[in-house]
C-alpha cells in the first residue's frame, strides 16, 4: 500500500533475505523501501543489520532514510562512519538517539509529516 493511503509502520515495508557486501563486511538487508509522494517528492529508507556497529555507534545497524524535494534534501536520518547516529531537519544537522528501528521508522514518518505540513 502507498504511503500516499496511510502510513506504513516497520511491518509494512518489504524485507529481503540473504547477505550482502557493505564496506568489506557482511550485513542483511532488514528492509528497503522507497516512494514518491504526492508533492513530487521521494521518500526512501535502508535498514541493514551488520557484524559490527557502525563507529562511533554502540548498535549494530546501517541506516538511511530521506525525504527529499526536487532534488534537496528536506529530512534525513543516518548514522555515517564518524559522524554516529544524526538527522537532518530544517536545514541543520543534529545527533539522534537510535533506539530501535521500529523507532527510527517513526521518528522519520513524524519528521517528514512535520517538514509536509509546514507552507
Amino acid at each position: 500500500m502507498s504511503w500516499r493511503h496511510r502510513r506504513p509502520s516497520l511491518a509494512d515495508l518489504p524485507t529481503a533475505c540473504g547477505v550482502r557486501i557493505i564496506a568489506n563486511m557482511k550485513a542483511e538487508l532488514i528492509t528497503r523501501f522507497k516512494d514518491i509522494m504526492d508533492d513530487g517528492g521521494v521518500i526512501e529508507l535502508v535498514v541493514w543489520r551488520v557484524p559490527q556497529p557502525v563507529p562511533p555507534t554502540s548498535q549494530g545497524y546501517k541506516y538511511r532514510a530521506v525525504y527529499s524535494v526536487n532534488g534537496v534534501r528536506v529530512v534525513g536520518f543516518d548514522n555515517e562512519r564518524g559522524k554516529g547516529d544524526h538527522c537532518h531537519l530544517d536545514g541543520g544537522e543534529r545527533a539522534y538517539r537510535f533506539t530501535t528501528v521500529e523507532a527510527l521508522v517513526e521518528d522519520f514518518i513524524a519528521a517528514v509529516d512535520a517538514a509536509r505540513s509546514k507552507p
